[in-house]
């Protein structure tokens, strides 16, 4: 039994979900994702992790194919980069007496309204808010708050479900929606109830915060409304040094009302009349490739924190950089489609001929329709740069997008009054 695995319980499907299997390897342990559908990570067979098929949504299973794991080898750890099971990862590290974050903390934090709740009561400012069950319900606490306002479910990430509504028709046509919901897109089940809650109109930040200490403030840059896709980010947040200390503090004055504090955690903010307020507390790593920014601006890596506080090891967060990162994420205005190969080739090598840019990827094939993105699913690639500051590495991420955009393509026109999706056929 001379193997020590970490265990990873599903993954997120882009992002950090391959970089913490090869975290695990380079710190000399053998990654297992156990995973009801491996298919969903083609970065799993890319890289020939082991895998274990066995449905993470049945914690009898889940426990037996641990026990099974263990009868063969030394779990060191357990952990996940999915929004949808650090919970069950913190469950399994319980019982195999391995560090980790309470469940019921996780469980908490991520029901959104309990997660309202617990920080309201601790006096951290949040947005005024009201959970409902029904789509009546939500009128009415529209009425109250004053439009527009934010719906959006009580579970879920990456900007899904997430919209702005401006009158209360709006409202009620996506209350009735989300609540019509009985799986989310995980097929997991969804719950019965949604959030109402005012929206906030100032700059909206992230604070990384690992244990009880803040790491590094990002700004955040976010699409057009009605919904909150996040099209960049730039670190360190450019800030008074009385608004960086405020976010810093308000942030981890939301993870230690929740109970949370060990581990990452990555807490949205905006800044409402220069006072901060919590948008959510999310009780995982950042998403977007935010440690991906850290790593470069920082040198802090983020990923590989996690995977040494898993298996009981010291965390290292001191800076050995001072720069600046950012990236920027492509997406799509209308409805068009991606170039062919030739000049997807060529905005890729025009993006990357800035000397800041790190890196730049397109997510769809040559040729794909594209359309507004309405989630985080939506976006279409990314380019990342570093600099000196974040001033310099944010003006590069916006050139280095305005090149990569240019293998963006509108439809084809109609010919003869005759739709252009109908061309061929006819």
């Amino acid at each position: 039994m001379n193997a020590r695995l970490l265990l990873l319980i599903e993954s997120n499907t882009t992002g950090t979900g391959r970089q913490f299997a090869q975290r695990a390897c380079s710190a000399g342990l053998e990654p297992v994702l156990l995973s009801a559908d491996p298919r969903r990570y083609p970065y799993a067979a890319e890289d020939g992790l082991r895998t274990l098929v066995v449905d993470t949504a049945d914690h009898t299973a889940l426990w037996q194919a641990v026990q099974e794991l263990a009868q063969s080898a030394q779990i060191a750890g357990v952990l996940s980069s999915s929004e949808y099971f650090v919970a069950t990862a913190a469950e399994l590290a319980a019982r195999l007496g391995l560090p980790g974050p309470s469940a019921d903390a996780i469980r908490a934090c991520r029901d959104k309204a309990r997660q309202r709740r617990i920080l309201a009561d601790a006096g951290v400012p949040v947005p005024r808010f009201a959970e409902v069950g029904g789509t009546a319900e939500a009128v009415a606490a529209a009425s109250g708050l004053g439009l527009p306002v934010v719906v959006k479910p009580v579970q879920g990430s990456g900007s899904l479900g997430v919209r702005l509504c401006a009158d209360l028709g709006e409202v009620a046509a996506h209350a009735g929606e989300l609540l019509a919901a009985t799986v989310n897109e995980r097929g997991l089940a969804a719950p019965s109830r949604i959030l109402v809650e005012s929206y906030l109109t100032g700059r909206e930040f992230s604070v990384e915060v690992v244990g009880h200490e803040a790491v590094v403030s990002v700004a955040k840059h976010v699409g057009p409304p009605p919904v909150f896709v996040e099209t960049g980010h730039d670190l360190p947040a450019a800030l008074p040094a009385g608004q960086q200390a405020a976010l810093s503090a308000c942030a981890v004055r939301a993870v230690r009302a929740l109970g949370l504090g060990w581990g990452a955690a990555h807490v949205e903010l905006r800044l409402d009349a220069g006072e901060p307020r919590v948008i959510e507390v999310n009780p995982r790593l950042a998403g977007g490739m935010i440690p991906e920014l850290v790593r470069r601006a920082c040198g802090i890596d983020l990923v590989s924190a996690q995977v040494q506080a898993a298996v009981g090891e010291p965390v290292a967060l001191e800076p050995t950089r001072d720069a600046g990162a950012s990236i920027r994420f492509l997406t799509a205005e209308a409805e068009g489609f991606l170039g062919p190969t030739d000049a997807t080739r060529k905005a890729m090598s025009r993006a990357r001929a800035i000397p800041e840019v790190v890196d730049a990827a397109l997510y769809r094939a040559p040729g794909a329709a594209v359309a507004p993105a309405e989630d985080f699913r939506g976006r279409l690639g990314h380019v990342i740069t570093t600099a000196t500051s974040a001033d310099r590495s944010a003006a590069a991420a916006h050139e280095a997008l305005a090149r990569l955009a240019s293998a963006l393509l509108p439809p084809p026109p109609a010919v003869s009054g005759i739709p252009s999706n109908q061309k061929e056929a006819a």
